[in-house]
């Protein structure tokens, strides 16, 4: 609160780039409309800097992660704003425990018709996105076993988790007319698909990626999801239809992403066929590789090879765990540090995919 009013330029209701969140302790932070990656990490990076700057002079510091590793939300303050107020009054504990966080990308796209094609075909890379992004394992200070809890906590939500397929703008606008006129829902900024479209950006927005501690990290996911998006576009002005992948597959596939990251089989056909998601990311990659040329993010493409060669978050999170006896507080430390220096050189390759030894059961409370 302190923060974001010190931030807030005179005359201005709040800061441009630099918002409140759903929790007191959290502060969102956006870009402008970016022509690039890179013009996209600067932006984030200059924001970041007002907000660290502001952090340090109250002795705090910035992390970014799918979820806090020690922290209780029942300890968490909502931010008095009407809206959060109205959904923890709707949602009640559903709302009050979203202490999670994540990385949202919007990508352009030249048309409205193509929005739902491109948000059905994009599901199937949901296990891919989520598995390079997954920085949650720790939930209340104990180990959930998975590699990203923010993804169940969040599915609790009635309108939130992967989006129904539809089967183009026209059915997307009466199942919102519904939603509204039913009340279940004011506005869409009230679906929190996966994968949406936003009618008022103009723009597919992938919100299934967990909070990144790193800007390295949050531009490698952001090169895929442009390039991604990108390939499509281009395929249906070529006259392609684009795939709409099974609702279970997608399903099944989301779960072994949350549960295993990047140790993940995914099934990749209706026959039930298996392949590792971290090959599957690796060919992604490659297929990507002139599309990202052509947009001028090669290099945060390329990123995407890093996060594999060091470990994901949740990898890198329960190595610094397990060295410290099951401590969680050394993990806050190792969070704050990489917000502030950047993708480690080196890690946790090959994963830490079991439970942190040390902490007590996971039935509730804090971490010793």
């Amino acid at each position: 609160m302190e923060i974001l009013e010190e931030l807030r330029p005179e005359g201005a209701d709040e800061h441009p780039k630099a918002k409140h969140e759903l929790l007191q302790s959290t502060v969102e932070i956006i870009t402008g409309i970016c022509g690039t990656v890179a013009e996209a990490k600067a932006d984030l990076a200059g924001t970041l800097a007002e907000v660290a700057a502001a952090a340090e002079r109250r002795g705090l510091g910035l992390m970014c992660a799918g979820t806090h590793p020690i922290t209780d939300w029942q300890s968490q303050l909502i931010s008095p704003k009407e809206r959060y107020l109205q959904l923890v009054e709707r949602m009640q504990w559903l709302a009050r425990r979203l202490q999670i966080f994540g990385v949202h990308v919007h990508v352009g796209v030249r048309a409205p018709e193509k929005a739902i094609p491109i948000v059905n075909a994009l599901c199937q890379y949901v296990p891919h996105f989520l598995a390079l992004s997954a920085s949650s394992p720790f939930w209340v200070g104990c180990d959930t076993g998975l590699a990203s809890a923010r993804a169940k906590v969040f599915e609790s939500m009635p309108t939130a988790g992967l989006p129904y397929q539809l089967s183009g703008w026209d059915e997307f606008e009466t199942y919102m007319e519904t939603l509204i006129s039913t009340n279940a829902i004011e506005s869409v900024r009230e679906v929190w698909w996966d994968i949406r479209p936003h009618p008022g950006f103009g723009t597919v927005e992938l919100r299934i990626c967990d909070g990144l501690p790193t800007l390295d990290e949050v531009g490698a996911v952001a090169a895929l999801s442009q390039c991604l998006v990108e390939q499509f576009d281009t395929q249906l002005d070529r006259g392609y239809t684009l795939p709409t992948p099974p609702s279970w597959v997608l399903r099944e596939n989301k779960w072994r992403a949350a549960r295993y990251g990047l140790d993940a089989d995914i099934v990749v056909d209706e026959k039930g066929t298996v392949r590792p998601v971290r090959q599957s990311i690796l060919d992604l990659v490659e297929d990507l590789t002139p599309t990202a040329k052509r947009l001028e993010c090669e290099q945060e493409l390329a990123d995407v090879e890093r996060v594999l060669a060091v470990g994901a978050s949740y990898q890198r999170q329960r190595a610094v765990a397990a060295a410290s006896g099951g401590k969680l507080e050394p993990v806050v430390d190792s969070l704050l540090s990489e917000m502030r220096t950047g993708l480690p050189s080196d890690g946790p390759a090959g994963g830490w995919s079991g439970p942190v030894p040390g902490p007590a059961d996971c039935s509730g409370g804090h971490a010793a």
